[in-house]
């Protein structure tokens, strides 16, 4: 459900200011918009908001006072994102620092029964197509997927490569010129750990941490990142969030990861889950988001999902939407744009 920028209002300051009161809310507005906001007004927003589990209330008559549910702490809208960008990491209001346990539990929440059944329509439109491709057609088309996620997951990453470059690297084995060995070493190995899921498919079914690890492992061949779980401390560029320090933590924040993903019914949801946990515990020394990205499509290629390239998505969203899950833990706006690049993947790729 879309909610109204006033209504995201109301859930930001009720989150900020636990167990408020009606006209505790409408102050807030009226200062803001610095106009008279009615009581009733008010009421009809709250109510939409509670009958959405958004919030929650205590109390009767006057004494109600209303909290954000955990569906509404990961599906909240941030109201003004672009500003709480504009100020510097320690400026932003409500930011969290440390690894929050309570992410686990929320990852439920993360689609409607609508939502869902709206995206197993677009998604048999994939499979009925897939159905009738020949195994050379289908190579082919894995084949431009594949080339078009490793140019952008690694640009996402920093890489430099063109698309065109990218192509040529990967069907012609030509690096281009101007570009770092390890540039296209990242790209390289995209396709390897892309083309060992793709035979492995089944197996991702069910989630492992080796299975995990061994994604990893393919995604930072050669390019001097130790393997494993992580036994240092790592930092997130732009943001006061600092990832678990402990590797016993790492550890168990893992395998919690993997419980909660195996235990969602659908695969989209699983996959939205694995994405958005394994990005914020951090489990590796470095190729964390790569490793989710590629895992993500694991999922979905497993469960006869169509697989996504994120060809068409912004670079500064992508990263600001990572860092909302990791200071608010409100996924909004990274389903946004999970949701947004399995539509665009179905209607652009495996096309009859």
């Amino acid at each position: 459900m879309e909610i109204s920028s006033r209504q995201a209002l109301i859930m930001e300051f009720i989150s900020n200011n636990p167990d408020t009161q009606t006209q505790s809310i409408r102050d807030y507005l009226a200062k803001l918009s610095g106009e008279d906001i009615s009581r009733m007004t008010v009421i009809r927003d709250v109510e939409i908001l509670l009958k959405n589990k958004f919030i929650q209330k205590a109390g009767s008559g006057r004494s109600v006072a209303y909290k954000v549910t955990a569906k509404g702490k990961l599906l909240s809208p941030v109201s003004e994102y672009e500003a709480y960008f504009q100020k510097s990491p320690d400026e932003r209001s409500g930011a969290k620092k440390s690894f929050q346990l309570e992410v686990f539990k929320n990852m439920e929440y993360l689609f409607s029964q609508k939502e869902l059944s709206d995206l197993d329509k677009i998604n048999s439109d994939y499979q009925k197509r897939i159905s009738n491709f020949s195994p050379v057609a289908l190579r082919k088309e894995f084949e431009r997927l594949t080339i078009e996620l490793s140019w952008k997951s690694s640009q996402l990453e920093g890489n430099t490569y063109s698309l065109i470059d990218t192509e040529v690297l990967l069907l012609q084995e030509k690096e281009a010129k101007g570009h770092k060995r390890e540039e296209a070493i990242m790209l390289i190995n995209h396709k390897k750990a892309l083309e060992y899921i793709h035979e492995n498919a089944k197996k991702f079914k069910k989630i492992t941490l080796r299975d995990i690890e061994d994604v990893h492992s393919l995604i930072v061949d050669q390019l001097g990142i130790k393997r494993g779980l992580r036994k240092n401390i790592v930092g997130v560029t732009g943001s006061v969030y600092r990832p678990l320090d402990n590797e016993f933590q790492i550890k168990e924040a893992m395998e919690q990861m993997v419980k909660t993903a195996n235990e969602l019914p659908h695969p989209l949801q699983k996959t939205l889950a694995f994405i958005l946990l394994l990005s914020y515990i951090q489990p590796f020394e470095d190729g964390n988001k790569r490793t989710a990205r590629l895992f993500g499509n694991a999922i979905l290629m497993a469960n006869n999902c169509c697989p996504l390239s994120y060809r068409s998505v912004d670079e500064a969203e992508y990263k600001k939407a990572m860092l909302l899950f990791y200071e608010k833990n409100s996924a909004w706006m990274f389903k946004k744009i999970f949701t947004g690049q399995f539509k665009f993947a179905v209607r652009n790729y495996f096309l009859a």
